[in-house]
């Protein structure tokens, strides 16, 4: 396999013989199936749409090992390759839950990412608007050096790109953004950290806060005009727009009536609101493991059924539902699994400088694809359970020799 070694190799199969869940590099080892999908997301989306401007929201149902992160981390890797900002966030009940939008801004601020290397996602990497605010004051200084610019009239210059900042909904992170640049420039750190509790949902003083410019908290009722103008920001310093990986990696217990109006609410807010003038270059995919949470007779349940009933697919990518479930993306599980088999053989191997026995393997591919394809009922998804019976016995195996 191209360019994997064996420190890789070992991590993959770590990661995936532990836990099912994919590496968050790697993963394009073993992809199987969806690759049609993702050239149309490509194609249709990253490459054009979004770039110029538009803006959209899919849904994304596949049971709980069902491939949905895989699937969120193919389209990441596509959306850096466009330079996009994205986003991956794990919705968990108490970190970040769906009927407490000012929650999900502080995820979706603090797990911003831009284009990264191969390299930095083995080794680690920095992410969020911290992070994401540093590296564009350390990028625009930097261009200027290189032109031989002394060092007064860089900041001259700087000072006169930050003015150009403009168009952002909500005055106060207009001001805050503004203002964090400022204060990297001036070698100002206690600013920068005060300014940035701010954005990132920490605390708000208004006594503190109100030199910036900085007037008002993020709340539920203006969190998703303060993710408008992360967007709008995002924008006008050089990348592409933002995608925001949405993954419903817990289990939600049940939600009282109220919140899981509000969770409904907010859901047809962010829908309605992409193809909307103020909410340009973004697309929003949100994971879920079914579509249970629409299971009702409201208003606002039949309101979000006639958003969500399309359904994306090779002839109609405006299509807003995606099931990873579906036959014309597996329409042959057992086949699909052993062409997983045959991948994860090659990345073992590199990983232990091993080789197997094509007989005694291929069996041992071809069993445990029909016993993990038989309990798809079960609570976990058959994929999941298929990787990581087989690393176990791809493990037997070898240690059998």
């Amino acid at each position: 396999m191209k360019n994997l070694n064996m420190v890789t190799a070992r991590k993959i199969i770590e990661k995936i013989g532990a836990t099912g869940t994919p590496p968050e590099w790697g993963f394009q080892y073993f992809t199987s199936g969806i690759d049609k999908y993702l050239n149309i997301m490509e194609d249709e989306y990253f490459s054009t749409f979004i770039k110029d401007g538009g803006s959209t929201f899919k849904l994304i149902t596949g049971m709980y090992g069902g491939g949905k992160t895989h699937f969120l981390y193919c389209l990441r890797a596509i959306a850096w390759k466009y330079k996009f900002v994205v986003s991956y966030v794990q919705l968990s009940p108490s970190e970040s839950p769906f009927h407490q939008l000012d929650k999900v801004y502080k995820s979706v601020a603090e797990n911003l990412t831009p284009p990264l290397p191969p390299g930095e996602l083995l080794s680690g990497y920095s992410k969020g608007i911290v992070n994401l605010l540093k590296l564009w004051h350390n990028e625009r200084y930097s261009d200027n050096k290189s032109k031989n610019i002394p060092d007064e009239k860089v900041n001259e210059i700087l000072l006169e790109e930050l003015k150009q900042i403009d168009s952002i909904e909500n005055i106060s992170f207009l001001k805050a953004i503004k203002s964090a640049f400022l204060a990297l420039m001036q070698d100002k750190d206690d600013d920068f950290q005060n300014i940035c509790q701010w954005l990132t949902c920490e605390q708000y003083d208004r006594r503190l806060h109100g030199k910036y410019g900085i007037l008002q908290k993020i709340e539920k009722s203006s969190a998703f005009m303060i993710i408008r103008s992360l967007v709008q920001w995002i924008r006008q310093i050089g990348y592409s727009g933002m995608i925001i990986l949405l993954d419903e990696a817990e289990r939600v217990p049940s939600l009282s009536s109220k919140q899981q109006e509000l969770h409904l609410n907010n859901l047809r807010e962010v829908i309605d609101a992409c193809g909307n003038v103020s909410f340009q270059n973004v697309m929003i995919y949100y994971a879920v493991p079914d579509r249970s949470f629409l299971d009702g007779k409201t208003q606002i349940y039949e309101a979000l059924k006639q958003r969500l009933h399309t359904v994306f697919d090779y002839f109609n990518p405006s299509g807003v539902t995606i099931d990873l479930e579906d036959k014309n993306i597996i329409p042959d599980p057992i086949d699909f699994l052993t062409d997983i088999g045959q991948k994860l053989i090659k990345i073992y191997e590199t990983a232990y400088s091993y080789s197997f026995n094509d007989n005694k393997v291929n069996e041992a591919i071809s069993s445990i694809a029909k016993a993990s394809y038989e309990k798809r009922h079960g609570d976990t998804g058959y994929k999941r359970l298929f990787v990581q019976q087989l690393i176990r016995e791809f493990n037997l195996i070898r240690r059998a020799v």
